[in-house]
Order: structure tokens, then C-alpha cells, then sequence
């Protein structure tokens, strides 16, 4: 990413704490389900203000949705249950400005939500993806609502059912335990969880007081140890031609052209008009037993089996780079909290890559998390206006392919209510979107029950210029490991 940096342990100290990484299950919340959330501080992390940047036009809009198809018909009446809950719950927040000069933003409760879309007409199931991307749209973090739950019948005598939410309020972690909360809630009325996340308040003028310390003091150790030489020139070169939506912007094919030597860090492409651009997507289930196995065959662990997946399938289509670098989130939440808990890190895929090379390669990488540029406490992304706190995390995080492991979802999320789920996916979409990022193939893997369900956009309109592309090289991809799949 764009002055930012890959270091051993130079992680702030809200990561310092066990994590889970992708290399290892995620495990479902177990015993602690029934237990009340720990206390929260109510201001804004480096990651959350990364995401509100976004959104207010400095990069590329995010937001996180679950989707679950049930075998019949939704009840209304159970939505509306579960919509109370998450309107009450810790989705129902939106972001405060400070009153004084290096505080950071805060987070205010707020029970503003829009209404529960709950549709009449009946949709295709083949057009269920594309309705779902329609959910997306007017979330605001800043003055509400930041999040929406909607319906939808389809003609196969079921339902799909969508939460989706701005990526400042949560991850795809906390966007599931969030879920898996309200349902408890609209199940037995008991609203003692509801509001579990407590906001412990703090003063602007102790929060100002405490991020100023911290800046100014690690500013100085990283001005000790040596600020790399232009440094400084090059943050105020970009500073000069940052704008709203797009820094630096190239054109569609532009890394098609280059040699990967002369690629020079994340960038964004830019798209042949300024009207929004139309995100495609593939979702695909598969069972766990198989995928285990497979993994197993090829000396790698399910999640190195997922990263090759994905490289394969954009090579497959036609990306021309010998090397493909892939973005891997790590979740690094001790306890199940409603936020954005994630770390990212990222390993280089060569053609010659098997599952089992890669999985050592992504073990190395967890050690390496991405961080501050030059050293700098990242911190001073909070103090700096936002104009200049974008140059310095402009692409933060992109890479070739973004390989997201979720992992296991919360037993709750099998059913919604009476209702069995045939299937549950998570996944982010970029309402909005007008330019095109340097990621041209997102994955998101979670788990339920006995399936794996992956879940891909493809954000590369050269290499995936229609679903059907898409659709066809991830299912080449499954066909060559003799996966059995079930395609929504």
C-alpha cells in the first residue's frame, strides 16, 4: 500500500493481544455466546477511520453483507424481530466529530436504521446476486443509518434474506456476531444482550491528550531511527494531486501492459466514464469434508488451498504477471466484539506456487503484518487532516487478489428463526464504485455446518468483462481439485 510497510511485531497495542489468523480455524463463539460483551472504548481505530475516509470519498467504498437462503418463505414478522434487535444492538451507532484538536472520533448509540425491505415480488434465483448488490446503497456511518436488512422471495419457493452494513461499523466477524445476537434476541425475547457492547466514554480532552503523547513521541523515536530519504517529498507530491475518489488514477489496463517490475504499489484504474461501476460476482458452495481432503492431498492447510484458488482462477482468465500479490485479512479479536478487529498482511504467488508452497509462504507472511509508514506510530493518521491521512493509507491493503478467510460462523446462523438455511455467505460489495482498485479479484471464505461457501467479486472488467467469466473459471478452478460444488 502506499507508504505503508510490512514489520514484525510493529502492530499498535490494541492488536498486541492472541489473535486468530487464517492459517488456523476460526472457532464459533462456543461457551462465551451467553456471556455479556466486555466494555468498548466509544472512539474510532486507525482502521475505522481508514474505512469513514472511504466512504467520504478518499478511496473505494466498502460494505459488509451477509446473505442467507432459506427453503421457504421467510416470515415478516420474525425480520422484524431480528431488525429491533440489530437496531438496538451495537450496529446501532453512527460516528461523532470531537470537540477538541486530536481527539479522535467517537461513536454515538443511535437507534436510526432504515425500515426492513421485506419484498413482495418474487425474483429469479438467478438474479438473486444482482438484487443483493442493490442493498448496498445510502449507508452512512456518519449521521445513520449505517446499516439495512431487506427480503426478498425467490421462484425456487424460498427466500434470501440480506444484512448489509458499512465497513466502519464492522468487519465480516463482528458482522456475523452482531447477526448471531439478534437472532438469540428475536428467539427469546430477552433483550439483557441487546446494547452488550458498552461504550465506555472518554473526554475529547483526555483522548487528545493521550493521541497526542503517543504521535508526537513515536514521531520522534522514528525521526532517531531515520525516516527513509523523500519521504517527506514524496507525501507532499501526492498531497498535491489527491482528490476525492480516486489518487492517481490509470486506466483499466495499464497493469496489463507493465511488466510487474514497473508496478509500483497499489493504485486505483480508472474506468472509461464516471458512472457507476457494476461489481461480478459468483458464489459457490462446497462441502468442508471434501475441501479438507483435498487440502490434505496436496500437503496444505484449507486456508493455503483457498489463497491458491483464487490466483489460480485469475490467472486462469488471463492475467499476464508472473506474480500475483495477495492481501490477507487477519481477524485479531480476543473476545467476540462488534468492530473492526483485523490486521492484513500479504504473500507473493509465483505460477510455480502449489498449495503446499503457499501454505508455508502465508505462514511467514502472519508474522509481518502491515503497518505505519516508515515506522511512524499510526496514530498519526488520526491528527492529520484527511486529505493527507489518505495519501498516507491510499490503497491500504489492496493487492492483485484479497483472500478473506471469515471461518466458522455461529451455529445460530443455520436458521433463521424456524426457518433452515440452505445456504449463508459473506462477502463485501462497493456501492458506489466509480473508479476500480487495484484488487481485481476478491474471496471471502466462511463456513457453516458442513459447507464452505466462497464467495467472489471481480472487480478486473478486462479479465471478467460479465458473471459468466467469472462463473466459469472459478468453476474450472473447482473442477480441477474434483471439488463437488453447488452454485447459487
Amino acid at each position: 500500500m502506499h507508504g505503508y510497510e510490512r514489520h514484525p511485531s510493529r502492530v499498535s497495542e490494541s492488536r498486541r493481544k492472541p489473535s486468530t489468523t487464517n492459517e488456523s480455524a476460526h472457532q464459533p463463539n462456543g461457551t462465551n455466546e451467553t456471556e455479556p460483551r466486555p466494555n468498548t472504548s466509544d472512539r474510532l481505530t486507525v482502521v475505522d477511520e481508514i474505512f469513514l475516509r472511504t466512504h467520504r470519498g478518499y478511496g473505494i467504498p466498502i460494505a459488509l453483507q451477509g446473505l442467507w437462503r432459506t427453503a421457504d418463505r421467510v416470515d415478516r414478522d420474525l425480520l422484524e424481530a431480528v431488525h429491533a434487535a440489530l437496531r438496538a444492538g451495537p450496529l446501532g451507532r453512527r460516528v461523532v466529530r470531537p470537540s477538541v484538536p486530536g481527539a479522535r472520533r467517537r461513536w454515538q448509540s443511535s437507534t436510526r436504521a432504515h425500515p426492513l425491505e421485506y419484498g413482495d415480488q418474487v425474483i429469479p434465483v438467478s438474479g438473486l446476486l444482482d438484487w443483493a448488490e442493490t442493498t448496498g446503497d445510502d449507508l452512512d456511518p456518519e449521521f445513520g443509518p449505517g446499516w439495512r436488512l431487506a427480503a426478498v422471495p425467490l421462484d425456487d419457493g424460498g427466500s434470501v434474506v440480506s444484512l448489509t452494513c458499512s465497513h466502519v461499523l464492522a468487519d465480516g466477524r463482528a458482522l456475523a456476531i452482531a447477526v448471531d445476537d439478534a437472532l438469540r434476541v428475536a428467539a427469546n425475547g430477552d433483550r439483557s444482550r441487546v446494547r452488550a457492547d458498552h461504550l465506555r466514554p472518554t473526554s475529547d480532552w483526555a483522548d487528545a491528550r493521550r493521541q497526542w503523547t503517543t504521535v508526537l513521541g513515536g514521531t520522534a523515536r522514528a525521526a532517531l531511527d531515520g525516516i527513509p530519504h523523500g519521504l517527506p517529498d514524496k507525501i507532499l507530491r501526492k498531497l498535491s494531486d489527491t482528490s476525492p475518489r480516486a489518487t492517481a488514477p490509470r486506466p483499466m489496463n495499464q497493469s496489463a501492459s507493465k511488466p510487474s517490475s514497473q508496478r509500483s504499489g497499489p493504485s486505483t484504474r480508472e474506468h472509461s466514464s464516471a458512472r457507476k461501476i457494476t461489481n461480478h460476482a459468483a458464489v459457490v458452495q462446497i462441502p468442508v469434508d471434501a475441501w479438507n481432503l483435498t487440502a490434505q492431498e496436496h500437503g496444505s492447510t484449507p486456508n493455503s488451498l483457498f489463497i491458491w484458488t483464487i490466483a489460480r482462477i485469475l490467472w486462469d482468465a488471463g492475467f499476464p504477471e508472473p506474480r500475483i500479490e495477495a492481501s490477507l485479512p487477519v481477524d485479531t479479536r480476543a473476545e467476540p466484539r462488534v468492530n473492526n478487529d483485523l490486521a492484513v498482511t500479504s504473500v507473493t504467488l509465483t505460477r510455480t506456487d502449489t498449495p503446499a508452497t503457499i501454505r508455508e509462504k502465508s505462514r511467514a507472511a502472519y508474522e509481518y503484518r502491515m503497518t505505519s509508514p516508515a515506522g511512524l506510530p499510526e496514530e498519526i493518521l488520526q491528527v492529520i487532516p484527511d486529505r493527507l491521512a489518505a495519501t498516507l493509507s491510499a490503497g491500504a491493503g489492496e493487492r492483485d487478489i484479497l483472500c478473506s478467510n471469515i471461518g466458522q460462523l455461529p451455529l445460530t446462523l443455520n436458521n433463521l428463526g424456524p426457518h433452515h438455511c440452505t445456504g449463508v455467505a459473506a462477502r463485501a460489495i462497493h456501492p458506489g464504485l466509480t473508479t476500480l482498485p487495484r484488487t481485481r479479484l476478491s474471496a471471502y471464505l466462511c463456513t457453516t455446518g458442513s459447507l464452505h461457501t466462497l464467495a467472489l467479486t471481480a472487480l478486473d472488467h478486462t479479465h471478467f468483462p460479465t458473471p459468466y467469466e467469472l462463473h466459469k473459471h472459478l468453476k474450472s478452478a473447482t473442477a480441477l481439485l474434483s471439488l463437488p460444488t453447488h452454485f447459487w
